[in-house]
């Protein structure tokens, strides 16, 4: 089981990373759960400046209109549990799964980065965010690996509680540019060229 956080940023290439992804599972008989980012809803959300707990269920509304584009057309299927039917790609609406199980700081802070997290931390599952950048940069540096611990309190293209949750967890994340054709697919395979970091 994958868990795949599939960035908003990504929505012109989404269709394309997600046809492959399909191939993937269907070669392979793996399994691939979506968790989609937030995208233009979410910026939407952003623009009309609600309050911190309407902000969290409407950025939440947001990735599940995501993930209505990302299944649109393709042949990823929707699901709005954890209960997952057999081996292939599927993409997550994750605001009744959410809403019955609230345990996530309703703030900024938590963006679908932390809820993908915490979706792969309840399927004991792999985590990769697929963004629109190469990985993590310290100092100018693109780094191939480093500890949560390195990333609290800096701003970078993850969400600012997801060091801590990898942490209390003992989980990992892989970054991986999804703008890049082939990144995704070699990732799936072992084959990282982005940034691991270590929980």
């Amino acid at each position: 089981m994958i868990i795949l956080k599939l960035g908003g940023s990504l929505i012109h290439s989404a269709k394309r990373i997600i046809k492959d992804l399909i191939e993937y599972t269907s070669s392979t008989g793996e399994t691939i759960l979506i968790v989609p980012g937030g995208s233009i809803f979410a910026d939407t959300v952003r623009k009309a400046n609600p309050s911190q707990e309407a902000a969290h269920w409407m950025a939440i509304l947001a990735m599940e209109q995501y993930g209505y584009y990302l299944a649109d057309g393709t042949d990823a299927k929707l699901i709005d549990n954890l209960k997952i039917p057999g081996n292939g790609t599927y993409v997550l609406l994750p605001y009744n799964l959410l809403k019955s199980n609230d345990e996530l700081s309703h703030t900024w802070d938590v963006t679908s980065d932390t809820i993908g997290a915490w979706v792969a931390f309840k399927l004991s599952a792999r985590y990769i965010k697929v963004t629109d950048v190469d990985g993590i940069y310290l100092n100018g540096t693109l780094q191939n690996e480093l500890k949560a611990a390195d990333l609290i309190g800096i701003e970078t293209c993850v969400d600012a509680e997801l060091p801590d949750f990898l942490m209390k967890n003992n989980m990992d994340c892989e970054i991986i540019n999804g703008n890049c054709p082939g990144k995704v697919l070699n990732a799936l395979k072992g084959n990282i060229s982005g940034t691991l970091i270590k929980g």
